[in-house]
């Protein structure tokens, strides 16, 4: 039989809690993700603020770009009230106290997305923060512009990094051996419509976790991909649903395997390479 996909609960438990608020990170460990994604912006003054648009508008009280205010707007804006009354209150939160809540909660990892520009600087503030609390080894970077995937690359060497795609360009393997992820991250439409697609990246070392699949349907096409071995990883909105549901497959057994970790680790490890060939023009 094969391990199961990691289960990354994709906002958090964005579901039932108001996306990136530390509500829907603490529901998405109390629900047993292996792993939590969250969004960080650029602000102003080139702090981070946990949040997925590039303005605040969509999900908080106020108004502008993230990357046009400073920290302490960002972060002094209620989150919550957009999804429910009973989540008035919470807060844009920073990565540290995304950080804080997964200290209390050791089998959950970060697979941390940096949305808009970031400069060496930034970057270098995010490893910081990372390092500062403890985390080397419980979170992997990821970003859909190289640029940024590069960055982490040249400025925080010991941090796993990886690359997002909605699509399978040409020379999506080069791009990622120049890049040294650990991870390319692909849209379920772009397994869907790349039937090979997880099979090269797997032959290639690359673990493949794959977004955002919130049905039956979608978790099939992922875990039946690659001649069946499936993606290393899902993310979802719905963590419990998905882990009840890999739970009742019986093609599937346990979480997948990292030497030395339990559950899925965002260390800098690549999936076990296969020898076979790349087809010509596909790398």
């Amino acid at each position: 039989m094969t391990a199961r996909p990691a289960v990354i609960a994709h906002r958090g438990y964005s579901a039932v809690a108001p996306q990136n608020t530390l509500a829907a990170v603490e529901a998405a460990c109390r629900a047993g993700a292996d792993a939590v994604e969250i969004d960080l912006q650029p602000t102003a003054d080139g702090v981070g603020a946990v949040i997925h648009d590039e303005t605040v508008d969509a999900t908080t009280d106020g108004t502008g770009k993230v990357s046009a205010l400073t920290a302490d707007e960002v972060l002094g804006l209620d989150a919550g009230s957009y999804f429910s009354p009973a989540f008035s209150g919470q807060r844009v939160p920073t990565l540290g106290d995304v950080l804080g809540v997964l200290a209390r909660h050791p089998d959950t990892d970060l697979l941390l997305e940096l949305k808009g520009s970031w400069g060496a600087e930034q970057v270098e503030r995010v490893a910081g923060t990372i390092s500062g609390a403890g985390f080397d080894g419980r979170v992997l970077v990821q970003s859909f512009r190289p640029g940024t995937v590069a960055t982490v690359r040249d400025v925080a060497p010991h941090l796993p990094g990886g690359l997002l795609v909605s699509f399978d360009p040409p020379g999506l393997l080069r791009l990622c051996e120049r890049l040294h992820v650990v991870a390319c991250n692909p849209s379920v439409s772009t397994v869907a419509g790349s039937p090979r697609l997880v099979s090269r990246l797997h032959a290639a070392g690359l673990r493949v976790m794959s977004w955002t699949a919130n049905d039956p349907a979608a978790w099939t096409t992922l875990v039946t991909a690659d001649a069946g071995a499936g993606v290393d990883a899902v993310i979802t909105d719905r963590p419990e649903r998905l882990a009840g549901w890999l739970a009742g497959r019986t093609d599937r057994v346990a979480p997948l395997p990292v030497p030395g970790r339990s559950g899925i680790r965002m260390r800098r490890t690549r999936h076990a390479p296969v020898q076979q060939p790349v087809a010509a023009g596909r790398a």
